[in-house]
């Protein structure tokens, strides 16, 4: 049994709890209570857990003891000494009310086959269980899901170094810099390559983040774990003073939330230039802030199309960011890619200039969204729909690259159209169609006449048949 179909056997386990009404999101945050003690017993890594409290301790109880168990070691573990369990398992309660549903989930978890689990990697299988709550509509939970294939593209290109400081400020379960940890371990036959003090940096200092919702965050702490990452994962609002502390990075890669701040307030960070209750436009700002200013710490982020073309603030903002950095490449993503109809995104890409001034000289546009397929089910997004997008990005010389989807605009043709990032897009087939249609007032002239004429022939037809009944009547 593979990773994948044990992730379609632990999601089957949801039937169990349906009765108990417990919501998608919710399950997998009780998977997350369960199947952190089962993963902690298979990398015989339990010493973390206190004696009395571990996966053996738990499997052996049924029923109402086992209920009563589990709820008392819920509670015990969010008051542990191990600061990473105690963040996992903080306020944690269980929302299963039956005791045999209980049993049943658990019972079924240890008849899994843990033994391909571990050798395809227990946080690959995690990760495939978010995946799957993320491509399940009813869960709500994949509104704005990154999709796995575009966050490893997105990493392959910023092209993160040993040693270098990565961060997420908006973490969800830490997808972003797990891919960019898998990266650098490939790289590095999982680090054995490196020295003792470069491979203690990538565990325990490389990969930080930060995640407002408490449930995400207790999701992505035990993903990090999970793939061996000990950087700082904090729980809190990074647009408030809570996330000045992430400064001075190397690389950024994001895909912050969308909307406004509750009630339409502004961000309460006190450094930040600009004052707005857009969420992303206040995340662009403290992400740009956020790199080192020595010419080469870089940034990825996929924001909504709002974020291109706001006037006001916005504006601003933007010929600020394209001041402080070299905004060379914008990826104009296909809609319907984040589980959510209509969708439209971009990834943004700069490189953090050294002085403050005119950074961006030319930006190059890819569009990756007009003339695409329908992404969903049926026609998941793959590696390859990036290909020419990659070959793209990666030329030494891009102007000798004969695609048409690639275009390039001077800082000064943006700046007339107040800079405005909203371009690139090429022609779309469906509306070329229209360019053909007759005129519109002859359209409606013609379709006129034609209804015309048939009202005379219907005015003839009832006339005929009246003369033929006042002749029968005769």
């Amino acid at each position: 049994m593979n990773n994948q179909e044990i992730v379609s056997k632990l999601w089957g386990l949801a039937n169990v709890l349906r009765d108990d009404g417990i919501t998608y999101q919710q399950y997998v945050t009780e998977l997350t209570y369960i199947l952190f003690l089962k993963m902690m017993k298979e990398q015989e890594t339990e010493t973390v857990i206190p004696e009395g409290l571990r996966w053996d301790d738990l499997v052996v109880k049924e029923g109402i003891e086992l209920k009563m168990f589990y709820q008392g070691l819920l509670l015990e573990l969010g008051r542990a000494k191990n600061e990473r369990l105690r963040l996992i398992y903080s306020d944690a309660a269980t929302s299963i009310d039956e005791p045999k549903n209980l049993e049943k989930l658990i019972k079924s978890i240890d008849a899994l086959d843990w033994y391909n689990a571990k050798e395809e990697g227990l946080g690959n299988l995690y990760e495939g269980l978010l995946e799957k709550n993320a491509s399940e509509k009813k869960s709500g939970a994949g509104q704005y899901f990154t999709p796995r294939v575009l966050i490893d593209v997105m990493v392959k290109l910023v092209d993160p170094k040993v040693g270098e400081r990565c961060n997420d400020p908006a973490a969800g379960t830490f997808g972003f810099m797990i891919a960019a940890d898998h990266y650098l371990k490939n790289k590095t036959d999982d680090y054995f390559d490196l020295d003792p003090l470069q491979a203690d940096f990538q565990k325990k200092e490389a990969f930080t983040g930060m995640e407002l919702v408490k449930d995400t965050h207790r999701l992505a702490l035990m993903n990090a774990l999970l793939h061996d990452i000990e950087g700082r994962i904090d729980q809190g609002d990074t647009l408030s003073a809570n996330g000045k502390w992430m400064k001075n990075y190397d690389v950024v890669l994001t895909n912050p939330p969308f909307g406004t701040k509750k009630g339409g307030e502004r961000a309460t960070r006190d450094d930040l230039t600009y004052e707005t209750s857009n969420k992303q436009l206040n995340f662009l700002q403290l992400i740009y802030k956020s790199l080192k200013d020595d010419g080469s710490a870089r940034a990825a982020v996929i924001l909504p199309d709002n974020v291109l073309f706001e006037s006001g603030i916005g504006a601003q903002i933007r010929r600020d960011l394209m001041n402080k950095c070299n905004l060379h490449t914008i990826l104009r993503l296909p809609t319907g890619i984040f589980y959510a109809p209509g969708v439209k995104t971009n990834v943004l890409f700069f490189t953090r200039g050294t002085k403050d001034e005119n950074n961006t000289k030319d930006v190059w546009v890819y569009d990756l969204r007009t003339n695409m397929p329908k992404f969903g089910v049926r026609t998941p997004l793959t590696e390859k729909h990036f290909d020419d997008f990659v070959t793209a990005y990666s030329a030494e010389n891009r102007s000798v690259i004969e695609d048409e989807r690639l275009s390039v605009f001077t800082r000064e043709a943006i700046a007339e159209k107040d800079d405005s990032l909203d371009i690139g897009l090429i022609a779309d087939d469906s509306l070329v169609a229209y360019d053909n249609l007759p005129d519109p007032i002859e359209s409606a002239e013609d379709a006129i006449a034609k209804l015309q004429q048939a009202m005379d022939l219907l005015s003839e037809v009832v006339e005929e048949l009246r003369a033929v009944e006042v002749e029968e009547n005769e």
